[in-house]
Parts: structure tokens; C-alpha cells; sequence
């Protein structure tokens, strides 16, 4: 059974507050070599609800004993669908522009064919109103949004999931037809090249991106960014 969505955002805060912590005694514990935890530039990510458990986590940062660098929401999804019964707690879109206070550079990435339903559902994985586009909008400067035209919710997944599980995340959600493994190295070189810009200040690749975004290897949308 999935978690409810506060159980979620509590989980994401002991893990923080673990990490200040217990990650360099663990390391220390389990690896010879001299490896310092780098905790000055921490990264915020999630796809699905996942993306909005890390939205919501940077929302309230005063609940963690870490402060973070960057967000990465894969495209998040705050409601599997709009009715006041199914909407999952916190609440924490607005419906107004630039309202979500997130102190961090910020980077949306959605899918085509997230808000279409599939052939075993009638609700879509990616709602509009709910998904990627409305996560962004609420973001303040600095942010970017890429939407990858053409593939779906699951297709950033591992391709090889087997059994009933692979079967059930083919079936949920509107897939693309194309090869998975370019929606995954799309997916990969967006987030390396936003943090490489973000955290080390190699400006390079992530401007490359936003100039021409048929370099990607999946089709993108014309991303939007404001700096």
C-alpha cells in the first residue's frame, strides 16, 4: 500500500536530518578510503509524487537540520485527480503564479503524454492542473521547464521491470512509443547539465540545452527558463 502524502514529507525530513548526522559516521564505518560528505550541495529530486514531497520538503525547510541547493521535480504530480476525496495531503499548490517559496534554482521536467489517459484507466497519471506545468508556474526564478513531447509518466523507468509490476506500470500510464533508453539519457543529461550550471557554475551545457533543444536525444518542447 502507498503511504499517505504527509507520511511521505515526514519519511523525506528523518532521512534529512539523519543525513546531517549519521551519513559520515556510516561512511567512515563502511569505506577505508578518506570520503568526506559534501552536505554544501545538497539536491532536492522526485518524479511523481515523489516530485511533490520534495517540493513540499523545500517548502518547509525549517524542519530539517540541511539546507539544500537545487530541486528537480521529475514530472511531479500533486493529486491523482481533482476531487476534494482522492486530493493527497499537504496541499501544497496554490493556483498562483511564482507563490511557492523555495529559496533554490528550481527545474520541471514533464512528459508529452503525462495528462492523457491510458487504455486501462480513465484518469490520467499526470492530471493537468495537477502536473508539471503547474508545479513550474508556481516556481520563482531561477527555473526551467522541458517537457518531453512524445513520451509518458513510466517512461523514464528501468525497461526491464518484469512480472506483475511491469505489466501493472506499462498498463497505468500513457506510454510513448519510442525507445525508452532515449527518454532515460534525456532525463540524465537535463539534470546533469542543471547541476553542473547550479552547483559548480559550468554554464556550458545547460545553456546549450535551452538554445537548442534538438540536441537532446527525445524530442523536448521548446523549454521555457527564467533566470
Amino acid at each position: 500500500m502507498p503511504m499517505l502524502g504527509v507520511c511521505e514529507v515526514k519519511f523525506a525530513e528523518k532521512v534529512a536530518n539523519w543525513i546531517a548526522k549519521g551519513l559520515q559516521p556510516k561512511i567512515n564505518e563502511n569505506i577505508q578510503q578518506n570520503v568526506k560528505a559534501k552536505l554544501n550541495t545538497l539536491v532536492l529530486a522526485g518524479h511523481s509524487k515523489g516530485g511533490k514531497t520534495v517540493f513540499a520538503l523545500a517548502i518547509d525547510q525549517a524542519k530539517t537540520n540541511l539546507k539544500f541547493s537545487a530541486l528537480i521535480g521529475i514530472d511531479p504530480v500533486a493529486d491523482p485527480c481533482k476531487g476534494k476525496i482522492t486530493r493527497t495531503r499537504p496541499c501544497i499548490l496554490t493556483g498562483q503564479a511564482q507563490s511557492l517559496n523555495l529559496n533554490m534554482p528550481v527545474m520541471v521536467i514533464g512528459t508529452g503524454l503525462g495528462p492523457k489517459p491510458s487504455n486501462c484507466s480513465l484518469v490520467p497519471c499526470a492530471p493537468e492542473g495537477r502536473n508539471h506545468e503547474e508545479f513550474f508556474n508556481e516556481s520563482k526564478p531561477p527555473c526551467a521547464h522541458f517537457v518531453t513531447k512524445d513520451y509518458g509518466h513510466m517512461d523514464m523507468l528501468d525497461e526491464d521491470t518484469q512480472g506483475l509490476r511491469g505489466r501493472l506500470l506499462k498498463c497505468m500510464c500513457k506510454n510513448g512509443i519510442g525507445p525508452k533508453d532515449l527518454m532515460i539519457r534525456t532525463m540524465g543529461g537535463l539534470v546533469v547539465a542543471f547541476l553542473k550550471d547550479y552547483l559548480y557554475n559550468q554554464k556550458k551545457n545547460f545553456q546549450a540545452i535551452l538554445d537548442d533543444p534538438n540536441l537532446a536525444p527525445a524530442k523536448l518542447e521548446d523549454p521555457v527558463f527564467y533566470p
